[in-house]
């Protein structure tokens, strides 16, 4: 998706939850809200595979 494509929204989250998000994507070398694409793209991709496994 091209930058200028993208939509921005407010999340609310944990603050517990941020921080673990946010040192796993210091780990990771990403930003924070590239951490959390990261992660929803990969659920998504999941979500996907389990459903034609199910077809």
């Amino acid at each position: 998706m091209a930058e200028k494509d993208k939509k921005a929204f407010v999340l609310r989250i944990s603050p517990a939850l941020l921080k673990e998000v946010e040192t796993w994507a210091a780990d990771e070398f990403r930003s924070t809200n590239g951490q959390i694409e990261f992660l929803l793209t990969q659920a998504i991709k999941s979500r996907k595979k389990g459903k034609a496994k199910e077809e």
